[in-house]
């Protein structure tokens, strides 16, 4: 068991069942590891494994591979790889003290959820991992070879799997713990790819009698930029661009500063925007404020009733604004963008096919920048529909292209891996599992490129608010997910 720092984290954990399984989620949740920084939890594991008997291995992506021998009489059998990865999407609500580099998440055990309250609470992959640790450490489980690839950077990138060099898994059936709604197996996942728009802009003098004004999106629920991004929840860029676009037909806007969203896979669920008017309008920007709040409140009356439209005096001194030129670009296109469900899919009734998010924006020190997060189970209509956006984007005289794609994962409904896996979830369970696609990226398409011999499938507890605020997990279906990985792992020995 990965040593427990009570000081550290949420102690309320460790009486929880399976109490290996949330041992191990309580070390993560002590150890900071949003993308990129993953290396302190990465070198715990290390010192971790020798005592349980596990072979360690970092490939030069900075992926893990931890590695256990087969039980004794089944060290013929076809290895199996438990796959998860390490990083986590580090979002926190307006005006909450937390680093996520240094602090531990802090957690509470409510109405039989693990929930951070104000922050993300990183069960979008912690859970997962920390099912794959358990299963190194089980005694009592009859197992073949068993492999755990713990990769990097997936939340902003998949660089993790992108650079995973072919061959480096032995074994032959993968099983991914990073799906979010138990009683489903996963066949098939979206692919994806980033969209980037920049624009170097044009100062100009404010002139004098102008008066610094600071509008502030805020109090939306935010979500998952594939899983929820068909709910209809608000994008505080998209509002703020609409806010935006009506100020300047009704005033003298001068546009100063922007900031919206923190992360290209997050809905944005705050957005600033600082700009000046002339003194003698600026007392008629109180009744379009609540002209504005009203319809908003409407509109987003069961998706985000906690929304809110606040404008305060400024906080950035300055002289300068975007030239009327460059505002006029940014706005309309910021406010014309495609942002949300493009397509729903004809052979999974219910799942979106093709979608993008608008999840990041800055305006600062005269260069603005803007992500989208593209996916589709279509790998061409990905690329189509971000052709598009960089097309749209030019279109407004902003530079634009495409970066980071990844591959769809394609269903297999003929797997053998799933029959195997219906079978035991009917046994343990007493009726059969349903079949999904998920419009997310898993690593599965990237991990299939490299590996084409793997048979895979995926499943895992019911997690809800990954990649916002209050992200939990249900403690019930953690344990039957539990019950199921020891299942299918024997089952598979035994096959």
């Amino acid at each position: 068991m990965i040593l427990f720092d009570p000081d550290s984290c949420e102690a309320c954990l460790e009486d929880l069942q399976p109490r290996s399984v949330w041992s191990h989620f309580a070390s993560l949740c002590a150890i900071p590891r949003p993308s990129l920084h993953e290396a302190a939890l990465r070198e715990q594991l290390v010192a971790w494994a020798p005592s349980h008997g596990i072979e360690t291995m970092v490939d030069p992506s900075g992926n893990l591979i931890l590695r256990k021998p087969a039980s004794p009489g089944f060290e013929s059998s076809p290895g199996v790889i438990l796959q998860g990865h390490l990083d986590m999407v580090c979002q926190a609500n307006a005006g909450t003290r937390h680093d996520f580099r240094r602090d531990a998440i802090r957690t509470e055990v409510r109405n039989g959820w693990v929930v951070a309250e104000a922050t993300t609470l990183g069960a979008d992959n912690g859970i997962g991992v920390a099912l794959a640790l358990a299963a190194l450490e089980e005694a009592d489980m009859v197992h073949p070879p068993l492999e755990v690839l713990l990769t990097v950077n997936e939340e902003s990138g998949m660089d993790g799997a992108r650079g995973l060099a072919p061959g480096t898994l032995r074994g032959k059936t993968l099983i991914n713990l990073d799906t979010e709604e138990w009683g489903h197996f996963y066949l098939g996942c979206a692919g994806g790819v980033d969209v980037e728009v920049q624009l170097s802009v044009a100062p100009m003098d404010l002139p004098p009698g102008y008066t610094l004004k600071r509008l502030e999106v805020a109090g939306l629920r935010g979500g998952h930029s594939g899983i929820d991004i068909h709910l209809g929840r608000g994008n505080a860029i998209k509002l703020m661009a609409e806010a935006l676009r009506d100020l300047a037909g009704c005033f003298d806007l001068r546009l100063v500063a922007l900031q919206g969203g923190t992360a290209r896979n997050a809905i944005p669920r705050e957005a600033v925007a600082e700009f000046a008017l002339p003194d003698d309008q600026a007392a008629g920007l109180e009744a379009w404020l609540g002209q504005w709040m009203e319809a908003w409140r409407q509109r987003f009356a069961e998706s985000d009733p906690a929304l809110s439209l606040v404008c305060t005096p400024g906080q950035t001194p300055t002289g300068k604004a975007v030239a009327h030129s460059d505002q006029d670009s940014l706005i309309g296109f910021l406010d014309s963008a495609a942002s949300g469900v493009a397509q729903m899919s004809a052979d999974f009734p219910g799942v979106v096919e093709t979608s993008d998010n608008l999840g990041v924006m800055g305006l600062a020190d005269g260069r603005f920048r803007a992500t989208f997060k593209v996916r589709s189970l279509d790998d061409c209509k990905a690329d189509a529909l971000a052709d598009e956006l960089v097309a749209h984007a030019h279109g407004h005289g902003l530079q634009a292209w495409k970066d980071g794609s990844y591959p769809g994962w394609t269903p297999d409904p003929a797997s053998g891996l799933l029959a195997l896996c219906q079978r035991v979830f009917t046994e343990q369970f007493g009726q059969p599992a349903h079949l999904q696609v998920i419009h997310a990226g898993l690593e599965c398409g990237l991990l299939a490129a490299s590996h084409p011999h793997l048979e895979m499938i995926s499943f895992g507890p019911d997690i809800r608010g990954a990649h916002a605020p209050g992200e939990r997990v249900e403690i019930e279906s953690v344990e039957r997910c539990w019950v199921l990985l020891k299942a299918v792992i024997q089952a598979l020995a035994r096959n």
